[in-house]
């Protein structure tokens, strides 16, 4: 135990975020550089060491949360590496970006605020990186079997590592110019600064793994060509199908979804523009979608410039606290919660749905239409006389995503079968209905967290490992069919 009065002692204490004046004028990591190490001793010396840690259950990666939070305490920070590492390929994406559903499941949350789980974590990674604790792996001896991995993100990412350090020789194939999925361009650099994935990356590169950038498979290179290439694949394209907004007037200039909004952005931090083509600058901004993903515009539009940024959510308001009989501990709740995003500023309306959008004579989108809606008898009902309209110059779609791209081919050319929600079905060992061909990540679980598509590109690994060999001493942290710890 990392010390015994730890949570009597001390109360919880989060990193320092830098001013908000100062934070939108530009777009690095929103934390005050080097603010989390003077606390995070007393803060990892909180961990009860508990009988049973239920942040192991709130997290599906297994997490060893009270060995490195004890580790962190003692300053023991090579250990706490191994510890962090021996269940997480990337613990500097996850403790940056996880909502930390280790954290509602604290036992110590069951009557005081948790153990700042994230922060701790990230706080070890960033150490390691900087003392020079990690260091590429490369496997002892090469098997001769080949594994295509399909997407850069988090689950493709995981697998092709887990697959290479098993011996495999593994090529990742990524559709986008770089490396990383929606890590690269889906994620703001205000949350993740990308030389964190370029990092990574280079550790990969020189334990093995190949990277084949700009060829989307099913359009650049066909599902036969990659199967008679390779003895395995592991499909980790994510479910990148965005939830649209039918509704009069969608067509009008302005309106985007988000994932149209949010790359261009993050592809002026790579240099690759000058000034974004779609941006918020002196406009009125809507975001349609309360989720991390509307956050994001929402932060995104702010240190563009934007005029006005609302965000709208059909959904009603989330309470302040944790409902014990709805939602009682350890469960992840659902809570109102207010990011970095929402701190700069910009107003959130919700119970509200769009009626439809109304544009200039230019065929530009001036204005949206809204009506107030409640949930009665399990139907959404609008409220008569509520109808208004509000400014929007630039819209956002957040809605969340449906399921696997569709048009690019990849589905059809394999023969893939899909399950009801429009995902890519798999059994109880990844497998797709296709002999050789495994599906990792949100392709097959759906939309899901960074922790989900880490646990299952680590645990497709095994399946494919075993696949090859006939035995994988490679860890497979969850199955196919594991879901979140809520009710």
């Amino acid at each position: 135990m990392a010390d015994p009065k730890g949570f009597l002692t001390h109360g919880r204490e989060v990193a320092r975020s830098r001013p908000v004046g100062e934070r939108v004028r530009d777009w690095n990591e929103i934390l005050v550089p080097g603010s989390l190490l003077p606390i995070i001793s007393e803060q990892a010396g909180r961990c009860m060491d508990c009988g049973i840690p239920f942040c192991h259950n709130g997290c599906p990666l297994g997490n060893l949360i009270p060995e490195w939070n004890d580790y962190a305490y003692r300053d023991r920070w090579a250990e706490a590496s191994e510890r962090l590492h021996a269940t997480n390929n990337f613990p500097e994406f996850t403790g940056r970006l996880c909502p930390a559903p280790c954290e509602s499941a604290c036992v110590l949350g069951i009557n005081q605020s948790p153990v700042t789980i994230k922060n701790v974590e990230v706080t070890i990674i960033d150490k390691a990186w900087d003392n020079g604790t990690v260091k590429p792996r490369p496997p002892e001896r090469l098997s001769g079997r080949t594994v295509a991995v399909i997407g850069s993100g988090p689950a493709g990412l995981a697998a092709a590592q887990q697959l290479t350090r098993a011996g495999h020789t593994v090529a990742v194939y990524e559709r986008a110019d770089r490396v990383g999925g929606l890590l690269r361009y889906g994620i703001p650099e205000f949350k993740m600064e990308k030389r964190h994935i370029n990092r990574r990356i280079e550790q990969m590169r020189a334990e093995g793994t190949r990277f084949r950038t700009g060829v989307e498979i099913g359009r650049d290179l066909t599902a036969t060509d990659l199967r008679k290439r390779y003895d395995a694949v592991v499909i980790a394209a994510g479910a990148t199908t965005a939830r649209d907004l039918p509704v009069p007037g969608r067509e009008l200039n302005g309106v985007h979804q988000a994932m149209e909004y949010l790359p261009l952005a993050n592809k002026v931090q790579e240099g690759d523009h000058v000034t974004p083509p779609i941006s918020a600058e002196g406009k009125h901004v809507i975001v349609i979608g309360g989720g991390d993903t509307g956050a994001d515009c929402v932060g995104t539009a702010h240190r563009q410039g934007a005029a006005s940024v609302t965000q709208l959510e059909i959904m009603p308001r989330p309470g302040d606290d944790r409902n014990p009989v709805a939602q009682p501990w350890p469960t992840f709740p659902l809570l109102y919660k207010v990011t970095s995003a929402h701190e700069e500023g910009g107003r959130r309306v919700y119970s509200v749905s769009t009626t439809h959008f109304e544009g200039d004579e230019d065929g530009n989108v001036q204005w949206l239409h809204l009506v107030e809606v409640e949930f009665a008898d399990g139907r959404l009902n609008r409220k008569p006389g509520t109808e208004r309209r509000i400014p929007a110059q630039l819209v956002t779609l957040a809605m969340g995503f449906t399921g696997t791209d569709r048009d690019n081919g990849l589905v059809e050319q394999f023969g893939l079968e899909l399950d009801e929600r429009g995902n890519i079905a798999r059994d109880a060992d990844f497998r797709t209905n296709v002999p050789g061909v495994f599906v990792a990540g949100d392709a097959g679980r759906g939309q899901s967290l960074i922790v989900w598509a880490i646990a299952e590109g680590r645990s497709a690994a095994h399946a494919v490992d075993r696949h090859l060999t006939g035995a994988s001493d490679l860890p497979a942290p969850i199955r196919p069919t594991d879901r979140s710890l809520t009710v």
